[in-house]
């Protein structure tokens, strides 16, 4: 991937990660200073490879000197941007069980506004707290192609470092954009005229059920589901069958499941 030689002194001359560069990516943990310095963390080498051959604008790399030595090419061109990080001084800014030996500090990049038509598929979702969730939506989006994913002012934070984690990379081919979801759902039917779709615990069998080859779906939150004011906005409601043959058993699956299931149904019907 990296074509150039290293630099012999490269590792010797790299610059050794400080208490404040240990304190300022600590800090990048929290929303406000995300916010407030328009940086984001993401962690892991497959995830950072990633971030190297897209557009993103990379702040800082911290790394091992492992890490470094086997990325020569990198090191002669971003030599003021890699800080090297011990073991010890990685499990100290890692949001990881078991410490990434890379990690980057990113500007954040604007936000994406939907451009809706009626051939795609588009994905809502409504209060998503769990930021793990909120990455595996967007990797499962990923996974069926779906581009672009519109999410209520309440959900997750797309750049939490749990989400970005759990995107697996795919947060860099998703369109993830943040508005009022009732409006997008308005602003869809009004370019469309096409259905709204959403999940819940009553409805329609999606297995038997006859879906078009593009409309909006709507996932609702953890607890709660989907709230009334959004459910207004649904015109069509869907429902996962349970399978099972013992009387007592899950009364309801996990929201990324569910957005799984739902998104391979659609798709599935899309291609025949």
């Amino acid at each position: 991937m990296f074509s150039a030689r290293l630099n012999p002194t490269f590792a010797q001359n790299s610059p050794m990660i400080s208490k404040a560069q240990i304190s300022f990516v600590n800090s990048l943990k929290l929303k406000k200073h995300r916010q407030s310095g328009k940086l984001f963390v993401a962690e892991g080498e497959k995830i950072v490879n990633e971030l190297l051959a897209s557009p993103m604008q990379i702040a800082y790399i911290m790394a091992s000197r492992a890490w470094i030595e086997s990325h020569p090419g990198l090191a002669n061109q971003h030599l003021s941007k890699i800080v090297e990080t011990p073991e010890a001084a990685m499990a100290k800014i890692s949001s990881l069980s078991t410490p990434s030996p890379v990690l980057a500090v990113v500007h954040m990049p604007g936000l994406v506004k939907p451009v809706y038509n009626a051939q795609d598929l588009y994905l809502g979702l409504d209060e998503i707290q769990d930021p793990g969730n909120l990455g595996t939506i967007i990797r499962i989006c990923d996974w069926f192609g779906i581009t672009n994913l519109i999410c209520s002012i309440g959900c997750a934070d797309l750049f939490n470092p749990k989400t970005i984690q759990a995107s697996m990379g795919a947060f860099l081919r998703v369109h993830v954009f943040y508005s009022q979801l009732d409006d997008e759902i308005e602003n869809y039917r009004s370019v469309t005229g096409h259905a709204v779709y959403g999940t819940f615990l009553e409805g329609d069998n999606i297995y038997e059920t006859e879906l078009p080859s593009g409309g909006f779906v709507v996932m609702g939150n953890e607890g709660k589901g989907i709230n009334p004011q959004i459910e207004q906005r649904i015109t069509h409601k869907l429902y996962i069958p349970s399978f099972s043959l013992s009387p007592v058993h899950a009364e309801s699956l996990n929201v990324s499941v569910a957005t799984a299931i739902t998104c391979s149904e659609f798709m599935r019907r899309r291609r025949k």
